[in-house]
């Protein structure tokens, strides 16, 4: 399977992950997905009373080095983590 597919296949699966899943799980898969999809991240950091996007744009910025195919990778790995995870507790 080519890594494009792949990683559209893990971005559907993340939509079910359990909301036992913590913000900072979220964040990670969000900015490498952000990363993967749109590359490096080129807005102005939120403001100081916007925390909620102020942290998704801290955790994109976070990965802005990594290649698009990279990213991509990465986000597949975490999410499968997260997955094998949730179904181990459940």
């Amino acid at each position: 399977m080519a890594l494009k597919e792949e990683f559209e296949e893990y971005a559907e699966k993340a939509k079910g992950l359990p909301q036992t899943t913590t913000n900072e799980d979220l964040l990670i898969i969000y900015g490498l997905y952000k990363q993967a999809t749109v590359g490096p991240c080129t807005t102005s950091r939120p403001g100081i009373f916007n925390q909620r996007d102020r942290a998704k744009w801290d955790a994109w910025k976070a990965v802005e080095a990594k290649t698009k195919d990279e990213a991509m990778s990465d986000y597949i790995t975490k999410v499968k983590q997260l997955l094998e995870a949730a179904a181990a507790s459940a």
